[in-house]
This record gives C-alpha cells, sequence and structure tokens, in this order.
C-alpha cells in the first residue's frame, strides 16, 4: 500500500526562484486615520511607478516577490495583496495600480510591531519562492504597545536569514527611529529612513525602496546606516 501511495502522489512543486523576496508590513492601527492611510497607499503605488524603481527591478535576473500586509494589534495580519513577481517596468505598474485601489483592512487599537514582524517572517517561510534576498519592510508611526517585543521577534528572522528594515513616521513619537533602531530593523546592512509626517511617507518610501533594491552594499552596523540615512 505504502509503495502504491508512493506511486499516485503527485511530485512536489519546486520552489520558484527569485533575486528577492519582499514583505511589505504596513500600519493600519488606530493611530492611522482613513487619511494617512490613503496617503501610505498613494506613497507606495508611486514609488514602484517611479523608473529608477522600474529599472531596479528589471536588473534582477530572477525577479522581485513581493507581498502586502497591513498589521495592527494581533498576530495575524491582513494580506491584502498576495504574493506576486515583478520583473519590470510592466508588472512594476500594474502593482502600483493595484496597491492604489486597495481598501483598507480592518483596524484595531494597538501596536503590534512583534506580531507583523512574526508575521511576515511565516510569509516568507512558507511562499513558493526561493529567493536569494529575503527581507521584510515595516512602516508605522508607534512603538509596539501589544504582543511580543519586536527586538525578540526579530531574533526569528536572523534565524532565518531575513534582513528586517523600518520605516518609521515620527509626527507622534519623535524617537520613533531611534526605537526601531534599537528594537527592529535586523540583519546585515539593516536601516530605517524616517518620515517626519504621513505628508513626507511617498518620499522616504521611495528612498527605502531605492536603496532594498539596489544591488548588495558594504555590511555596517545598523547605528552607522542610521545615521547616513538621517542625513
Amino acid at each position: 500500500m505504502a509503495l502504491a501511495f508512493l506511486l499516485l502522489a503527485p511530485p512536489a512543486q519546486a520552489a520558484e526562484r527569485v533575486s528577492l523576496e519582499l514583505v511589505l508590513a504596513v500600519d493600519v492601527s488606530l493611530s492611522v486615520n482613513d487619511i494617512e492611510y490613503g496617503l501610505q497607499m498613494q506613497g507606495i503605488a508611486n514609488a514602484f511607478r517611479d523608473a529608477e524603481i522600474a529599472a531596479l527591478i528589471a536588473g534582477h535576473r530572477h525577479g522581485v516577490a513581493v507581498v502586502m500586509t497591513q498589521w495592527t494589534g494581533t498576530r495575524d495580519a491582513k494580506v491584502p495583496l498576495p504574493w506576486r513577481v515583478l520583473t519590470g517596468d510592466a508588472s512594476a505598474a500594474a502593482y502600483a495600480d493595484a496597491v492604489a485601489q486597495l481598501p483598507r483592512a480592518e483596524f484595531g487599537n494597538f501596536t503590534a510591531l512583534g506580531h507583523a514582524i512574526s508575521f511576515a517572517v511565516e510569509l516568507l517561510e512558507t511562499n513558493a519562492y526561493l529567493g536569494d534576498e529575503r527581507k521584510i519592510d515595516v512602516s508605522g508611526d508607534g512603538q509596539n504597545n501589544s504582543g511580543p517585543e519586536p527586538s525578540q521577534m526579530r531574533l526569528e528572522a536572523l534565524a532565518q536569514g531575513i534582513t528586517i528594515n523600518g520605516l518609521a513616521i515620527t509626527n507622534n513619537e519623535p524617537q520613533l527611529a531611534s526605537y526601531y533602531v534599537a528594537h527592529v530593523i535586523a540583519g546585515p546592512a539593516a536601516f530605517v529612513i524616517r518620515a517626519e509626517d504621513f505628508e513626507g511617507f511617498a518620499e522616504a518610501f521611495r528612498r527605502k525602496l531605492k536603496r532594498e533594491l539596489s544591488p548588495k552594499i558594504a555590511q555596517n552596523r545598523p547605528s552607522q546606516i542610521y545615521a547616513a540615512v538621517q542625513r
């Protein structure tokens, strides 16, 4: 019987190779109003429409697999845009159009950065891709106030060879970028980009995505990277 089962069982699907697996983990907690949510989505869409970003994507030989999560205060973040592989101008523009039309997921009262990181790691570990690099792009406007500490959850990412970068929106918490450096980012050459408010999110996200898509840079301590991107 066992032999017959093995003969009938379908062959395992080989993972699709990509140059980069990227999780965009976006804060939609109660501190983010609907106007600010719209600014985030429009900023992300505009970044993927940027010619320089599209060229960087096209430069990745095996493509860039990207997924978006919208997280709040629980372990189960929403995944409004499932994984898709981007290879250049057309696919990046189509992704931008999809982002621009995204309705807001249900939001909660809390900011659970630790849960957001853990969920993003799970998405990377269970997808159908095999990436040369794997990165989590966490953006938010507040410190963790629910669930596990992000400084503990980032160890989970490090153990799997995953880099975590941050985009800190600091209008409510001026020291949030420093908090991200100390508690959120992880991995060689990890960095934080600071946006002073949601109006500045678009440019900050574009800079962040450009850096994440650029060829590997020299490995530096997170504090050195942080200092560099603030100038």
